[in-house]
């Protein structure tokens, strides 16, 4: 982030964080109290300052992702257990083992996908992933390979989610809450692209097919890959059959095999309309 952008005269606020460690041990130097509120970090996590800590995970990554000219993403969700192909002997059930085709895939669409970026000097459709494991690694090691930045938006959980070693450092983000996370997500979002995963996976499609579907958000390609899974995990066709959907909400969703068909789609994609 910039240093000092000021427009205003007076002192700030780091060189009085700095001043305030070097004042006299006093019992009053010492009481919480007289820490200055935005460096105590007591204070910061109380209960009460919940809505500064929403407005803090909201801005950090927004004033870091303008800095360094990201302009829109190419979003990538899928499972954190489906590994590498050259490890696929890892996997802990057999279907995962067969999955793994998908890291590859997911491996290459971020790779084309960044090159195409990198033509337009990588500000557009930077590749953002969750920042984890699985199809996050391939989308992140996919971009790091075609020699572009990618960005990973990290959430701390008890498991899977330390970053991993292709996230673009300087845009390797870390999270508390899911529903910031998910807006950035989507903020600059110009297609989502989601490959088999979990709960979290599900959860993160249902959400911006919701957004899309109520118009909340402006209609963008939202791109299945594995045709067979997708299928299966949920009777689309059902959905529609049973009213819970309207039947044009169908065509919200695009099923692919490839990452060659996914970067067709992207490319093609007009008006928010393929």
């Amino acid at each position: 982030m910039k240093d000092d952008s000021r427009s205003h005269p007076f002192r700030d606020s780091i060189m009085d964080a700095r001043a305030a460690k070097d004042l006299p041990d006093t019992p009053q130097a010492r009481a919480p109290a007289y820490r200055l509120a935005f460096a105590d970090e007591g204070f910061m996590m109380r209960e009460e300052l919940r809505p500064v800590r929403l407005q803090l995970e909201l801005l950090k990554p927004q004033l870091i992702m303008d800095e360094r000219g990201v302009e829109s993403t190419v979003v990538m969700f899928g499972g954190a257990r489906i590994p590498d192909p050259a490890h696929k002997d890892t996997a802990k059930t057999p279907v995962l083992a067969e999955l793994s085709r998908y890291y590859e895939e997911a491996r290459a669409f971020a790779r084309m996908m960044t090159e195409r970026s990198m033509a337009a000097y990588g500000r557009e459709y930077v590749i953002c992933t969750g920042g984890g494991p699985g199809v996050m690694e391939a989308g992140n090691r996919g971009a790091h390979e075609a020699g572009g930045q990618s960005i990973g938006l990290n959430i701390v959980l008890p498991h899977e989610q330390a970053p991993n070693a292709y996230v673009t450092p300087d845009l390797c983000f870390n999270f508390h809450y899911f529903a910031i996370r998910k807006m950035h997500f989507l903020m600059r979002a110009k297609a989502v692209c989601v490959f088999p995963g979990g709960f979290g996976t599900l959860d993160e499609m249902f959400e911006t097919l919701t957004l899309i579907q109520t118009r909340r958000m402006k209609r963008i390609p939202l791109i299945l890959f594995g045709v067979d899974f997708w299928k299966n995990v949920v009777n689309w066709e059902m959905l529609a059959e049973a009213g819970t959907i309207a039947r044009e909400d169908l065509e919200l969703v695009s099923f692919v095999e490839t990452a060659e068909e996914a970067v067709e789609i992207i490319a093609n994609w007009t008006n928010g309309h393929a």
